[in-house]
């Protein structure tokens, strides 16, 4: 009797779900950048990228133009893609683009409902964890969600979504500040811990404050007076 050959529907999923060649050689790369693993500064070839993912040198060229579309590389013919360095303009209009939410959205999150509260104790609860353990890449994704519910609890699509265009941003500035200051994620959790105090005291004024003192500590870490 013949054996039976694989149709779609006796395929592994795992064969059918697998992504193209160059998302995953984009995804590779996007998370080492936003992890440090590709510190800026860090000159990327082709031919290294597609021996680290196992794929051809077309699919690279295709996910390394895309990134630098995101500001994340600087492409140079034949020579490679250059990890760009986060700059203290970049900080600066992060900076500035978050107070301005954050700020509004703090502040329109008194009185804050129960889930809301719940939600960021987990939050804050996970990142100590992750703090601890020194899983700083892990504790900044966390520390981008506490403030995320935040802004998404006003019920303003655009600003989540305004928001949300930052991500990747927040996530390379904080691991990067995390390492090369690793006290302040101490500081961190003192002032998530008083984002949340505030908010369950329905002070909408106090949780606006601490929520300036916070994010502005990257304006002061852009201008070189950290304090």
């Amino acid at each position: 009797m013949p054996a039976a050959t694989a149709t779609p529907a006796t395929r592994p999923a795992t064969a059918l779900k697998r992504p193209p060649a160059a998302e995953r050689v984009y995804a590779h790369v996007k998370q080492a950048v936003l992890e440090r693993r590709y510190e800026g500064g860090t000159l990327l070839t082709e031919g290294e990228l597609a021996e680290a993912v196992g794929v051809s040198r077309t699919p690279v060229r295709e996910a390394l133009l895309k990134l630098e579309v995101e500001g994340l590389l600087r492409l140079y013919p034949k020579k490679g893609a250059l990890v760009l360095p986060v700059s203290a303009q970049e900080i600066a209009d992060v900076v500035e683009t978050r107070l301005l939410v954050e700020t509004h959205a703090v502040r329109k999150a008194v009185p804050a409902p129960a889930s809301l509260l719940t939600r960021l104790g987990e939050l804050l609860d996970k990142q100590r964890v992750q703090a601890a353990a020194g899983d700083f890449a892990a504790a900044a994704v966390t520390d981008r969600c506490f403030h995320a519910e935040i802004v998404r609890s006003g019920g303003n699509e655009i600003l989540s979504r305004l928001y949300d265009q930052l991500r990747d941003r927040q996530l390379r500035m904080g691991v990067a500040v995390m390492h090369s200051h690793p006290d302040r994620i101490a500081k961190t959790l003192a002032e998530h811990e008083e984002i949340l105090a505030a908010l369950v005291a329905g002070d909408a004024e106090a949780a606006v404050a601490v929520v300036t003192r916070h994010v502005g500590w990257f304006q002061n870490l852009a201008r070189g007076e950290v304090r």
